[in-house]
């Protein structure tokens, strides 16, 4: 009788082992999906830079640093290794996005031109889908970290080497303002 007890406990343990495991990576896979997808919007936003930085350099030719500053933030970006590299490079590009723009106010045969307009609609498209995607990657991030944290999975986190993912989130307060991308007045 007792015989059976235990083995009815060491089932049960055992079930909720491997159920409590194959429940992480569950969430696993989504975190690295909702990573995917957002990496597929960011590189989207990669190839419009070099077209916008053109259109600008012939129109904004002695703005050379402000080009050359977004190019590198883009550079560094498709660089980065980590996605903690990956959140501070993609905080720079917003950031140099946001002057570039702001620099375009100065030139009014620029803000009227139809190649930098439908670039600049691109880029107003791709920032919506990319602010949506980090939104589903922090919410399938903040389950995964929630399940690391809480009792008892936190032991299977730490038995089976789960560790808590960083937030795709701003980290320079000045960066948390709005970029404008619309021209018209």
């Amino acid at each position: 009788m007792y015989l059976i007890i235990i083995l009815g406990l060491v089932a049960l343990v055992a079930g909720w082992l491997v159920g409590s495991y194959n429940g992480f990576i569950r969430k696993r896979n989504r975190v690295e999906e909702g990573f995917a997808t957002m990496d597929v919007y960011l590189k989207k936003r990669y190839n419009i830079i070099p077209n916008l930085v053109s259109t600008v350099k012939g129109y904004a030719k002695h703005e050379k640093e402000t080009l050359e500053k977004i190019v590198k933030a883009r550079n560094s970006a498709i660089d980065a290794k980590t996605t903690s590299e990956k959140v501070e490079n993609e905080n720079v590009i917003s950031g140099a996005l946001g002057r570039l723009f702001a620099l375009a106010e100065n030139y009014p045969a620029l803000k009227a031109d139809s190649q930098f307009l439908d670039l600049q609609r691109q880029l107003e498209n791709i920032e919506n889908d990319i602010a949506q995607s980090r939104k589903y990657y922090n919410a399938v991030v903040k389950e995964f970290n929630t399940r690391c944290e809480v009792f008892p999975a936190s032991i299977i986190a730490k038995l089976f080497g789960f560790k808590r993912f960083s937030m795709f989130e701003v980290s320079n307060e000045s960066e948390r303002e709005n970029v404008t991308v619309s021209f018209d007045e």
